[in-house]
């Protein structure tokens, strides 16, 4: 009797909130142990459901309420509220609505706002303070009005990295491979990705541009050298190369031959490259693109190979970018 009467009151206790027809007609004295926990979970399971409609309603109400006063449409601010609050209330709703409000306020319209949280969710888990000092970074490096829109817009993920990581992805382009302030907001408008590649990736495609191939900081640009992967523009130079196209420039700048310009065969479809430049089929190239990558390979096994030998040699790293990984030691430490 004991035991009934204990389960009785603790069931009484703890639904004591719950409405009476969820409990009503039980019959405790009946039950085992086993069935009174199955009920005490499926009641709490559904006092859980109701306190959590009772708490998201009002907010979500009053989201949707606000990202319609922001200039977004009935539609578009219930697929916002649905992609962004994700069942969640208080503080992380909070938190969205003012980092879509700072969106707004950087110039993007509804329109582009939609586009730029599909692209990048993550965004949203920025705080608007974090949100506004890259946005004012962006500024500093040269994105002026305009430019800085278009740049978020089409990668909005240059908005969750570090301010500090701009900056010296910023300064590595000056200092190392000797761009102008101006140069560098070029790069970082056309292409922004270049902020998460690995600097010793970029710095041996520098150089490889510059001292292998001959091309100067100028011509670069033009030809959009930083959107094209390292593997392609090996591949590309040395194929025309070894077919007697391309010529590396001596001490002085000249060629035994008229070299084409960088954009003409790396800005260019593979197809148009074959047909127009290289004067190949594609199975030449496929077979020897199967070549260069086995080449590319054996260079860095030799590289892991000697770089124990190297590491006291490579300790000249300044702050603000170090190398990250062992392959920071840039093309003229390499195998030509």
């Amino acid at each position: 009797m004991a035991v009934h009467a204990s389960r009785r009151l603790v069931l009484q206790w703890t639904f004591r909130g719950t409405p009476c027809r969820l409990i009503s007609g039980l019959n405790v004295g009946n039950l085992d142990k086993q069935q009174t926990v199955s009920i005490y979970r499926n009641l709490c399971s559904r006092n859980d459901k109701h306190a959590t409609e009772h708490a998201t309603g009002p907010c979500r109400v009053e989201m949707l309420s606000s990202l319609v006063d922001l200039g977004f449409t009935e539609s578009q601010a219930e697929q916002l509220a649905r992609g962004t609050s994700d069942g969640r209330a208080g503080h992380a709703a909070t938190q969205h609505l003012s980092t879509l409000s700072a969106l707004v306020a950087l110039g993007l319209n509804p329109s582009s706002v939609l586009k730029v949280v599909e692209k990048c969710p993550e965004l949203l888990r920025v705080k608007e303070a974090q949100l506004q000092q890259r946005v004012d970074n962006l500024r500093k490096l040269g994105l002026v009005e305009g430019s800085l829109q278009r740049v978020v817009s089409h990668y909005p993920q240059l908005l969750t990295l570090p301010r500090k990581r701009v900056i010296s992805v910023s300064r590595f382009l000056r200092e190392k491979c000797l761009f102008t302030g101006q140069q560098v907001t070029e790069i970082l408008r056309d292409t922004p990705a270049i902020v998460q590649e690995d600097m010793s990736q970029l710095e041996y495609k520098f150089q490889y541009a510059y001292f292998r191939m001959g091309i100067r900081q100028p011509e670069m640009l033009k030809a959009g050298l930083f959107r094209v992967s390292l593997e392609e523009v090996r591949c590309r130079h040395a194929f025309l190369e070894r077919r007697g196209l391309y010529q590396t420039p001596d001490k002085k700048g000249q060629t035994r031959i008229a070299n084409p310009k960088l954009k003409d065969f790396l800005a260019v479809p593979e197809d148009a490259f074959l047909s127009q430049v290289a004067l190949a089929t594609q199975e030449e190239f496929e077979v020897f693109r199967k070549l260069t990558a086995r080449e590319m390979l054996e260079e860095e096994e030799d590289e892991l190979e000697s770089g124990d030998e190297d590491d006291d040699d490579d300790e000249d790293s300044e702050e603000g970018y170090e190398s990250e990984g062992r392959g920071s030691v840039g093309y003229r430490k390499r195998k030509k």
